[in-house]
């Protein structure tokens, strides 16, 4: 695995846990139990994730995202509640990818991955906030389980296929940064409708 698809991975994988931190290290952990993620010696700090107890809080971590994941407003709670957690958690996945005998990269490595995370994790949170003032309750739960379904995919491409990792990364982040346009133009709006005066009434 060259130097490209390492990073290509990472940035996916730290992007990826911006939107579900706990089903990446669970879906990850149980692809290397069941021998169908097999890694190459300098990944193998990421055998961690195959720990029983790690899966099982992950297991916890990602049933109960996927459940808040699909109540509005709720969702918005959750989010809040990690906008620490998940980027720090992306950190720590890119750093656990990348070549250990490489301190710099390492840096490198962390600080890029909660980056990546953190920007995943603002656009799901703004386009969520955008989906929670929709007049549309079913919206919530077909948009929450397009991440579900998208998260398990990409995550699949980005191990199994470490050269078009780098591609996904790259369209992750544009959708990323097209999330974060959107919702602040709808919130702005919103914003902006609510504080216009109210015009008076005609006199009876």
């Amino acid at each position: 695995m060259g130097i490209m698809e390492i990073i290509g991975v990472a940035a996916s994988v730290s992007i990826l846990s911006g939107w579900r931190l706990y089903l990446c290290i669970f879906a990850t952990g149980l692809a290397m139990r069941l021998g169908a993620l097999p890694l190459p010696d300098h990944l193998a700090s990421l055998d961690v994730l195959a720990n029983p107890w790690v899966m099982g809080i992950a297991a916890l971590g990602a049933t109960a995202e996927f459940l808040a994941d699909k109540v509005m407003w709720l969702d918005s709670i959750w989010d809040t509640v990690h906008t620490l957690i998940r980027p720090v958690g992306g950190a720590l996945l890119a750093l656990a990818i990348v070549d250990p005998s490489d301190p710099a990269t390492q840096v490198i490595a962390f600080i890029l991955g909660g980056g990546a995370s953190f920007m995943a994790h603002a656009g799901k949170a703004g386009a969520r906030g955008v989906v929670n003032v929709s007049p549309e309750p079913v919206s919530n739960v077909a948009v929450s389980t397009a991440e579900d379904i998208a998260t398990m995919g990409l995550l699949y491409l980005a191990y199994q296929y470490p050269v078009a990792a780098g591609v996904i990364a790259v369209i992750l982040l544009v959708l990323v940064i097209w999330l974060l346009v959107l919702a602040r133009r709808v919130l702005g709006r919103l914003v902006a409708s609510v504080r216009a005066p109210q015009e008076p009434l005609p006199p009876a």
